[in-house]
């Protein structure tokens, strides 16, 4: 039960095939007490997402089994989906950053990036909902 006084923590995915990163911002995510779940592919991401509904998902573009791209556009297809996306990626290409904004994503942050880097953007999304 959410009240005044306990609010519910936020909950976030972390979708990643490498194991350093996807430990790295568990750890981070958890160190500002944020609820995290992992995923290191699309398709276990996915399902994971749609159990849990969570406030964020940050989401690697390039994993195994389901690309990110395939994860958001089937995340995009569903009307009322609540859950905030921030993809990472390690591609340098414009038209993959323009296509990931078309298709909603909050930030689009490049690998390698700095921990403080993901922490303003998670902020600043937490701030606008």
């Amino acid at each position: 039960m959410e009240s005044n006084y306990y609010p519910r923590r936020k909950r976030v995915v972390i979708v990643d095939d490498d194991p350093e990163v996807l430990e790295s911002v568990r750890l981070a995510l958890e160190s500002f007490g944020y609820d995290v779940e992992t995923a290191s592919d699309g398709a276990t991401g996915l399902a994971l997402v749609e159990r849990s509904r969570p406030d964020l998902m940050i989401l690697d573009m390039m994993i195994p089994k389901r690309s990110g791209y395939l994860v958001l556009e089937t995340l995009r297809q569903i009307d009322d989906f609540p859950t905030r996306i921030i993809m990472i990626t390690a591609n340098e290409g414009n038209r993959h950053k323009e296509y990931a904004e078309a298709l909603g994503v909050d930030a689009y942050i490049r690998k390698p990036f700095a921990m403080d880097e993901l922490m303003r953007e998670i902020d600043r999304i937490f701030d606008e909902s």
